[in-house]
């Protein structure tokens, strides 16, 4: 099994910046496409950016212009890059990682969530 390790969540104000970074525990998984979801107190997981092999990204309305994905297909690692942070950004971050072995997705990975608090 894969496991996928966070790092970069802490406690920040109102317009601060945190970098978040999620890397697989083994090199040799074919990983797919990746993504950062987040879960704040009484609502749903919910996406927030994605970013294919390719390099090809998707973010949520809620956070353009202020995060950026990214990431380093050598090292199956995914970063996010949040800037301009609000008390509405307060969550648990997960990151995903699709296996796609033969370019075709079977499964995923997550990782075990990271605290991001930002105070006002």
């Amino acid at each position: 099994q894969v496991q996928l390790v966070e790092s970069g969540g802490g406690l920040v104000q109102t317009g601060g910046s945190l970098r978040l970074s999620c890397a697989a525990s083994r090199s040799s998984i074919s990983i797919g496409a990746m993504g950062w979801y987040r879960q704040a107190p009484g609502k749903q997981r919910a996406l927030v950016a994605s970013i294919t092999k390719g390099g090809g990204t998707n973010y949520a309305d809620s956070v353009k212009g202020r995060f950026t994905i990214s990431r380093d297909n050598a090292k199956n690692t995914v970063y996010l890059q949040m800037n301009s942070l609000k008390p509405e950004d307060t969550a648990v971050y997960y990151c995903r990682a699709d296996v796609a072995p033969f370019g075709v997705t079977t499964g995923a990975y997550w990782g075990q969530g990271t605290q991001v608090t930002v105070s006002s």
